[in-house]
This record gives structure tokens, sequence and C-alpha cells, in this order.
């Protein structure tokens, strides 16, 4: 029997979704709708076929936004719920970079750079063969990430920041797309459904008293 994965991404400016089997992408939505993600993503997945009915569900657990990450998670939880289906994560670092090295791999790291808030951006490296981070997520002002990235290719939305001329990045830069799961290796698609946000919140719980 095949099984289908319904692959969720909400955690950055875009929200789409995808059908997976067998390593093939059946069918998928993608949109950057900057905010919204809520309102967007249950429609984007009742026009998947079936409904987006598949036999586990995939959700990226961040970095990125706070309320995308929390939406995308909520609903991937809750359907694998209704479903009776296991619900595991990935992270929008590495799909951003499996695109990348799909695309164009020279066997050299790439820093993905995507936009954390606060003035803030979140980058770290990854090589391929097989895929994997190579350093730490960090959330560092523009200034310290372009110190950080010296010659290293750089991909994400929050590039644009860093003072860079990046011709190959689109005016947003590149975004996660549920459809690019397909490019990760199995071991990167297993994080626990809970979110990676890559720096401390910024309300704290009032001490007990």
């Amino acid at each position: 029997m095949k099984l289908r994965t319904l692959v969720i991404e909400t955690a950055t400016a875009a929200c789409s979704v995808a059908l997976i089997e067998d390593g093939r992408v059946v069918a998928s939505r993608h949109a950057v709708v900057g905010r919204g993600h809520a309102e967007r993503l249950v429609p984007m997945i009742a026009e998947l076929p079936d409904g987006g009915r598949a036999g586990a569900v995939l959700v990226d657990v961040g970095p990125g936004s706070f309320t995308g990450i929390r939406v995308g998670i909520a609903a991937a939880r809750g359907l694998g719920l209704g479903w009776g289906v296991p619900v595991h994560g990935y992270s929008s670092m590495a799909i951003v970079a499996a695109r990348k090295l799909a695309d164009a791999d020279d066997g050299l790291p790439v820093a993905v750079v995507l936009e954390g808030g606060h003035g803030e951006v979140f980058m770290q490296e990854y090589i391929s063969s097989p895929l994997h981070a190579i350093g730490a997520l960090e959330s560092l002002t523009p200034a310290a990430a372009r110190k950080r990235a010296g010659g290293t290719t750089l991909v994400g939305d929050g590039v644009r920041w860093l003072g860079f001329d990046n011709p190959q990045d689109t005016p947003r830069g590149a975004l996660p797309r549920a459809a690019d799961i397909i490019l990760l290796p199995t071991a990167l698609t297993r994080l626990p459904p809970r979110p990676i946000y890559g720096r401390a919140p910024d309300a704290k719980p009032m001490a007990a008293r």
C-alpha cells in the first residue's frame, strides 16, 4: 500500500502544502502571503486530492515566524489526531538549503539566511552528500551575519538585509516550499512536532511569588 504524506509549510512568509507519495509530488499549492496563514492554510489543504487526506503529516517547525510556526504545528497535530496518523517535523533552514543545493551544488557549503524579526536574521550552514548542517542555528544581527558569511553562498529571504548583491535571489529571496520536502533525507524529516523558534520569546512568564 502506498503511503501518502501531507506536508504543511507556514513558518515564513510562504504558505504551501503538498501531497507526497513514493518520493514524488502528487499535488501542491504555494503562495507568498506574508501574514494570514491561518486563513489560507485550510483552503489550500482542501484543494488537494482527497482533501489532503494522508497516512502521515509533516510540518515545518521553524525557525521563522512565531505565529506561522504555531499555525502549522496546530494544524498538523489536529489532522494527525483526527486521522490517527503520525506527525513529524522538519526545519525551514534545511528545506531551503536542499533546494539551493539541488539547483547548484559545487561541493561547498551554503548558508541559509531567513528573516528573524526584531532586526535579526536566522543563519545556518549546510552541505550536501548527504545534506546536513555543519553549524548551529543562530539568530544574528545583519552585521554579524554578514561577517560570518565571508565567501559562502547565501540563500534565503534574509539575504537582502545583509547588504550583499545576490542576483540569484528573487526580491523576497528564497522561501521554503512544501513540495521540496522530497529533497530532504529521511533523517531530516523526523523532528518532533515542536517549535524551533531560533531565539528566546519576547514575553517571559512572571517569576513565581
